[in-house]
């Protein structure tokens, strides 16, 4: 088995890297180390798999020729594609680099997939695809067309590409949906990371939405254990066509338990002993109150139980935090 992760010097690709390489798996990444968040933070994490025997290629995936090129080269039996233009704000100003990366980028990589009859095609989602529904917590089933941000969007679109590339070639195609992932090693621009660097920095944390949101929580580890559980469960869904399988599934990887903000605050202030500098602010544009993952599906088919929550995760994460910036 060799297996292509994309976006592998990111958060999840990081992890899901080391913990294959440890299973002594032949794991080939590719990412093009953009400048969306602290590139020393991705350079640190590439140091580390290659030093774990990765072996890696900076590419970017939107561009057709070198995606072509790597698959020919390496011929992967398996690709989990994880890389991606991510956050939902940063899209309001910035929309072209989601289309480059996120649909671009990603119908580069399925078509590949498709020539060179990859056994499985693993792809990250978000809970973002679930967008202005109102129906809590969030399933599978439920419609998701009404996408909150152009983010939210790019995802959904993910999803229909995959799902007719399933129904026309038989490609096998897994979508996870993830629910706001965290952990060591994390991205910057996510709330976690920044709230515990100004607390501890002693700087004001700006708090969207009065403090009055909530967030379904899922640590790393937790992603991590799932997506190598399901690299060789094939999948098994007849769509909306009773005549004949279609092997293309979602699934939602949460905590299954959403967490108030302000708790959330607390649990970095009573790691840090430090008392956070709140600035309450409105909702920002293409946000949304309250993330909560259905995870009834995920555990039927690997009896997928969250190891850990905040209150555990998050006093992990500031350990790290303190001992990678000093």
């Amino acid at each position: 088995m060799k297996i292509l992760i994309t976006g592998v010097a990111g958060f999840i690709g990081f992890h899901l890297s080391r913990y294959l390489l440890k299973k002594k798996f032949d794991v080939f990444g590719i990412d093009n180390l953009n400048d969306y968040y602290d590139i020393d933070l991705k350079s640190c994490r590439l140091k580390i798999l290659k030093d774990e025997k990765l072996r890696f290629k900076k590419i970017d995936i939107s561009n057709k020729a070198h995606v072509d090129k790597i698959f020919l080269k390496e011929n992967p039996s398996h690709v989990i594609h994880l890389a991606a233009q991510a956050g939902v704000r940063f899209s309001i100003d910035n929309p072209f680099n989601y289309i480059n990366s996120n649909i671009v980028g990603f119908q580069n990589i399925i078509e590949n997939c498709r020539k060179y009859n990859i056994n499985h095609f693993i792809y990250a989602s978000s809970s973002s695809v679930y967008g202005l529904n109102k129906k809590i917590p969030f399933s599978e089933n439920h419609i998701t067309d009404s996408p909150a941000n152009l983010y939210g969007a790019t995802k959904k679109s993910n999803e229909l590409v995959a799902f007719s590339y399933s129904n026309l070639y038989s490609l096998p195609t897994t979508g996870l949906r993830f629910f706001t992932v965290y952990g060591p090693w994390g991205r910057p621009d996510m709330a976690y990371f920044k709230f515990t660097k100004n607390i501890i920095e002693q700087n004001p944390i700006e708090v969207y939405g009065y403090g009055n949101m909530y967030r379904d929580f899922t640590y790393i580890d937790d992603v991590v254990y799932v997506i190598g559980k399901l690299i060789n469960i094939l999948p098994k869904n007849n769509g909306d066509n009773k005549n004949r399988s279609i092997p293309a599934e979602i699934y939602n990887i949460g905590n299954n338990k959403p967490e108030h903000l302000e708790n959330f605050i607390k649990i970095i202030e009573d790691t840090t002993k430090l008392k956070a500098i709140k600035n309450y602010l409105p909702m920002q544009m293409g946000d949304i109150i309250k993330t909560f993952a259905n995870i009834n599906k995920i555990y039927k088919k690997i009896d997928y139980i969250p190891k850990i929550n905040i209150s555990t995760g998050l006093p992990m994460f500031i350990d790290w935090y303190k001992s990678f910036y000093k």
